[in-house]
């Protein structure tokens, strides 16, 4: 690797951290920039996963004061996203790396969907609060969570992306959490964080025992990530939310178009 090579995956890093701390998606800047860069698409995105697990720790972490009084309900949704997560890491080693290069255009593309769709989510779900709060001349229980087997399910199955690419796993998160679970948009925020991380956490921990994984591009990520996160949790919220979005679309879009004409 070059400095120059170095130096871009590091500022990929810091974009991605800043762009997770804002709208999501950092994924969409850092595995593109790797596979870019000559990576092998699976290298890429092992390594991308355990690089931006300190700044999915972090940005859980931050939210910690909303999660107070959902024990049971947590612990219960980490483990479906750390199984999940398991599961996704698995079939992303055990599968032929032709499959996942073959379907990494597509995880582009829904990738950036789902960021597209974020703000229409957030709107989705501060609707439901407000309907709620209407109907039931009050609040519900702050742990109150309806139809628990089919939201287990759900968060599972988003841990499983999130284990496989992970890209926008957030938005699903949000959509799932603002249907089943009550309570303010910054606790939602916080429990869908906790989730995202946990997917991230554990299918690093099988990438680091069992696969091969580029600690060099792993440790740039990681410092840029934490730099970007830093920054965008200072910083970030005073940019326009919208031209951000507008671009992680735009990556996503472009480099799923990139990988489709490779």
């Amino acid at each position: 690797m070059t400095i120059v090579d170095a130096a871009l995956v590091l500022l990929a890093g810091v974009g991605a951290g800043a762009m997770n701390a804002v709208v999501g998606a950092g994924t969409l800047i850092t595995f593109p920039t790797l596979v870019a860069l000559g990576v092998p698409p699976v290298l890429a995105n092992v390594s991308n996963t355990v690089g931006l697990v300190p700044g999915s720790v972090a940005g859980a972490y931050a939210f910690r004061a909303t999660l107070t009084g959902r024990g049971t309900l947590l612990a219960r949704l980490v483990t479906a996203s750390a199984v999940g997560g398991v599961l996704g890491g698995a079939l992303l080693l055990v599968l032929p790396p032709g499959a996942f290069e073959l379907v990494v255009p597509v995880l582009l593309l829904l990738s950036g969907a789902l960021a597209a769709a974020q703000p229409r989510v957030a709107a989705a779900v501060a609707r439901r609060r407000a309907a709620r709060v209407d109907t039931d001349q009050g609040p519900r229980p702050r742990a109150a969570v309806r139809a628990g087997p089919w939201l287990l399910a759900g968060v599972a199955a988003t841990g499983v992306y999130g284990g496989y690419f992970g890209a926008a796993q957030g938005v699903i998160l949000l959509a799932l959490l603002g249907i089943f679970v009550e309570g303010e948009m910054t606790e939602v925020n916080g429990i869908k964080n906790v989730l995202a991380g946990v997917a991230n956490l554990v299918s690093s921990l099988l990438f680091i025992l069992i696969a091969d994984v580029d600690w060099q591009l792993a440790g740039l990520v990681a410092v840029g990530a934490t730099i970007g996160g830093t920054l965008g949790g200072r910083y970030g919220r005073r940019l326009p939310a919208g031209a951000l979005r507008t671009l992680v679309v735009a990556v996503a879009v472009l480099a799923a178009i990139w990988q489709f004409t490779r």
